[in-house]
C-alpha cells in the first residue's frame, strides 16, 4: 500500500490538459506508424517488385496482421518507454504535465505497464469524467502539472530548512 500525498492530488492536471495529452500522443503515434508503413512500403516495392497498395494489404492476411502487431508494439513501446524513463510522453511535454506515483515518487515499471494496459479497457477515456481515470486509479499514479508541483515542493523544502545552520 502506497502512502497517498495530498500535494499530488492538489496539482492534478486539468481535464483539458489530459484531453490535449491524449490527442497529441495519438497524433504522434499515427505519424510514427505512417512513417513506418511508408518505409515498409518502399522496402516491399524494392524486394517484391510491385507497389504495396490498399488491395494488397487487405488481401494479404500476413501483411495486415504484421501492421496490427507493429502498431501495438509502437503503442505499448511509446507509453511504457516514455513514461517510465522520462515520466512523460511528447504530449505531456507540450502541456507541461508528467506522471508520478501517488506517493510522489517516480512510478515503477509495473505501474507504468499497468497504466498502459489499462488504456485498452473500453470507455477508459470516459472514466475521466469522474475524479480520476481508470488507468490512473488502477495503477496508483497521477498526471500532474509539473511546474506547480515542483514549485510547491521547493517551497515546502525551503520552509523545512528554515532555522537550520549552514556549515561551510
Amino acid at each position: 500500500m502506497r502512502n497517498y500525498l495530498k500535494i499530488v492530488d492538489k496539482h492534478r492536471a486539468s481535464t483539458g490538459s489530459r484531453f490535449a495529452n491524449s490527442f497529441l500522443d495519438g497524433i504522434f503515434l499515427q505519424i510514427t506508424f505512417y512513417i513506418f508503413v511508408f518505409i515498409f512500403g518502399l522496402a516491399y516495392a524494392i524486394i517484391v517488385g510491385e507497389p504495396l497498395d490498399a488491395n494488397t494489404i487487405e488481401d494479404d492476411t500476413k501483411v495486415n496482421f504484421s501492421f496490427m502487431l507493429v502498431y501495438f508494439l509502437f503503442y505499448f513501446g511509446y507509453f511504457i518507454l516514455m513514461e517510465y524513463y522520462l515520466g512523460k510522453t511528447l504530449g505531456k511535454y507540450i502541456t507541461g504535465t508528467s506522471v508520478i506515483s501517488i506517493d510522489g515518487n517516480k512510478p515503477t515499471i509495473g505501474q507504468i505497464i499497468g497504466r498502459t494496459f489499462s488504456r485498452l479497457v473500453p470507455f477508459d477515456a470516459f472514466s475521466f469524467l469522474g475524479e480520476n481515470g481508470w488507468h490512473d486509479s488502477w495503477s496508483d499514479t497521477r498526471v500532474i502539472n509539473t511546474k506547480n508541483y515542483q514549485s510547491e515542493k521547493q517551497t515546502k523544502s525551503e520552509i523545512d530548512t528554515l532555522g537550520n545552520k549552514e556549515f561551510a
